[in-house]
């Protein structure tokens, strides 16, 4: 069996990797990754890009947080949505938001958000995936509006609206049928109000509400629990009948109350006996 290094190097250790590898061989079986729930999403309009991502935030099958935020700051005019394991996206978007304020610092000049994209695939390229952070970044530079979707081990891609997380598939289906080049901006935030509606109502790991990132040349709008008054989705039909029994239709015979004391002995306390605790009034 080989041996791990003595030398530790920086970042993660997978030493452990050998004592898996062994375990797995003598028959006990290793845990199965945790299955996180999420929907996030993002597609260009007109004049910039609309992200958009739902709140809910879960341990397993339990609903950990209802209204978790999972759009990052990056920089001013650059937002990343944060999909898996919620400690890996909320330090690595922080982590890469500090290195682009530096980078800034340094060359003087606008972040471009294919600086931030880069950063981003590098790091999560060297972990090979034990970074669980699948995200989707978007922002407004110099040469434009720019939207990418990062996968866990690296890979990226570049498109005009993309989804990602549990409920990605719903999401995916309105954007497939919903998206059109040069929407206006009030278009492209109800397209994605409903994609991230379709992956709410249609996947156990998204719920809550909705949050939407506006981000223009001129401004970055960040829209807490939008609620827009046009969503009529997921409303409960009436019944087709009613269940409702009027009074004296189920008969009733005989009526037995219990008493549950069956016997009950009181003793008083008075201060001629020296027992009790009187209130000194003197």
């Amino acid at each position: 069996m080989a041996q791990p290094s003595v030398y530790r190097s920086p970042g993660f250790d997978f030493s452990n990797q050998i004592r898996n590898n062994f375990l797995s061989e003598k028959g006990l079986p290793l845990p199965n990754a945790t299955s996180t729930g999420t929907t996030i999403v993002g597609c260009l309009f007109k004049d910039g890009i609309v992200l958009g991502a739902d709140t809910r935030a879960t341990e397993g099958d339990i609903v950990a947080d209802k209204n978790c935020e999972k759009i990052h700051y990056i920089t001013e005019s650059i937002r990343c949505c944060g999909a898996g394991t919620a400690a890996d996206t909320e330090f690595t978007t922080a982590l890469i938001s500090s290195n682009m304020e530096l980078h800034t610092l340094s060359s003087g000049r606008k972040p471009r958000v294919v600086t931030a994209m880069t950063m981003l695939k590098q790091m999560l390229f060297r972990y090979q995936g034990h970074i669980g952070a699948a995200l989707v970044l978007g922002g407004v530079d110099a040469t434009g509006p720019q939207l990418f979707t990062i996968h866990p081990h690296g890979s990226t891609d570049k498109l005009p609206y993309v989804t990602m997380g549990s409920g990605s598939l719903a999401a995916m289906a309105v954007f497939e049928s919903g998206w059109r080049a040069n929407m206006e901006r009030q278009d492209a935030l109800d397209l994605v109000f409903n994609a991230i509606s379709a992956g709410i109502f249609n996947d156990l790991g998204s719920g809550s509400n909705v949050d939407a990132c506006i981000i223009t040349a001129d401004n970055t709008e960040m829209l807490r629990n939008i609620n827009l008054q046009v969503d009529r989705s997921n409303v409960r039909p009436p019944k087709e009948r009613e269940y409702k029994f009027r009074r004296g239709t189920t008969a009733w015979t005989k009526e037995d109350v219990r008493k549950l004391i069956v016997e009950e002995d009181i003793t008083t306390l008075s201060s001629t006996t020296g027992a009790g605790d009187e209130m000194d009034t003197s």
